[in-house]
């Protein structure tokens, strides 16, 4: 019964913050259950590969860059918006109104979202754009000061690294420290 003729949109699925991945199976578990594959082609929970080191050693982690929110290519005809809604941990889709229909994203949006993602993987090591600002809290999670808590006083876009200002024993201390080996908090 796979009709192409179903136009398919993306929306925004707002979910519990933490659950997204669990949700994203949820509603793909359900869809299937259902058999309403023609309806809902795509659930994606946009990340971003983050680097992060840990003990000297890089680490890639997959963050989600859109805490709350999973995309969902579909047409939400008939029964599918009360299907997805009575996920488990689904909040609602977004901008929706109270009784009304979700709304679509707009192309361009989506492209943003999704291009997001392309982008990342591509270069995620070449240019670590700086997350970074002064007067920021961070959390130092590398090195002897792992664990502790400094501001941001200066940034060194060429070498990559923070002038961070961590309270040791009281005192304040000014660290280098590259991006690296500080998350924010």
């Amino acid at each position: 019964m796979a009709d192409q003729g179903i136009e398919k949109k993306w929306y925004v699925v707002r979910a519990v913050s933490g659950q997204e991945n669990k949700i994203k199976t949820y509603i793909e578990n359900e869809i299937g259950r259902l058999g309403l594959e023609d309806y809902v082609e795509e659930v994606l929970v946009p990340t971003e590969k983050v680097i992060q080191i840990r003990n000297g050693k890089k680490i890639n982690k997959e963050k989600v860059y859109f805490p709350g929110y999973i995309m969902i290519k579909a047409n939400l005809s008939g029964e599918i918006p009360h299907i997805i809604k009575a996920i488990t941990n689904v909040i609602g889709f977004l901008g929706e109104t109270k009784g009304g229909d979700p709304v679509p994203l707009r192309p361009a949006e989506v492209n943003r979202m999704l291009g997001k993602v392309d982008e990342l993987s591509l270069e995620a090591d070449a240019n670590v754009a700086i997350p970074y600002i002064v007067g920021e809290t961070v959390k130092v999670i590398d090195g002897p000061f792992n664990g502790f808590d400094g501001t941001i006083e200066k940034i060194n876009e060429e070498k990559r690294k923070l002038e961070v200002m961590v309270k040791i024993f009281g005192r304040k201390t000014p660290l280098e420290l590259s991006y690296m080996q500080v998350e924010k908090v």
